[in-house]
């Protein structure tokens, strides 16, 4: 059987009405829920990879399971303008699924979440790259929430299982390479090199 190959997108690649991405990244931060007059709870993670970092708006349930140093991958990502801040969501019909833990390259810098008033700009007849189309994200009234999550998807459990979807998410990794086996489970032996950290340590 051929090796299923997946294109992942880096997080400095990253722009306006990018949608269908597949990325790779490690949770670095994991704000306060904020909850919307409807109940949902809404979290905003910062994550990264190798070639930056990005705000990833978690929705309900996975939110309550991601863990800073969680390595992620996810499919069928989008990205969109919240409050002229670059945020990471996930798609109707993506996954979020956790494959491993702590020891993974990652650069805080660029943060493409930084807010840019001319960015908005970009989501008229801005160039998302390759294949992006506009979106036209639905404004949640809840302070510190945004977009609000499309269609009826649903997300992978982190532990197996799947969510009916409430949730945008996740960003990538650049290359045209196989996506890596999942980590094993257990300690991580610690690792030389700069960029390799636990983020859970100040």
């Amino acid at each position: 059987m051929q090796e299923l190959r997946l294109e992942l997108t880096a997080v400095r690649d990253l722009k306006p009405t990018m949608k269908n991405l597949n990325m790779i990244f490690i949770v670095l931060e994991i704000g306060r829920p904020n909850v919307t007059k409807d109940g949902h709870e809404v979290r905003s993670c910062k994550v990264a990879d190798k070639t930056g970092s990005i705000n990833l708006s978690v929705w309900d349930e996975p939110g309550l399971l991601l863990q800073p140093g969680d390595i992620l991958r996810i499919s069928k990502g989008y990205v969109s303008v919240w409050k002229n801040c670059l945020t990471l969501y996930m798609g109707k019909g993506g996954d979020i699924q956790k494959i491993g833990e702590f020891c993974m390259v990652f650069s805080e810098l660029p943060f493409m979440s930084e807010p840019n008033p001319d960015i908005a700009t970009q989501m008229v007849g801005g160039t998302g790259g390759p294949g992006s189309q506009p979106i036209s994200p639905v404004v949640n009234s809840t302070p510190g929430v945004g977009p609000r999550p499309p269609g009826n998807g649903r997300q992978q459990n982190l532990n197996g299982g799947t969510w009916p979807s409430a949730a945008p998410a996740p960003g990538a990794m650049g290359g045209n390479g196989s996506i890596p086996a999942p980590f094993p489970r257990g300690p991580v032996p610690p690792t030389k090199g700069g960029g390799k950290r636990d983020p859970r340590k100040r």
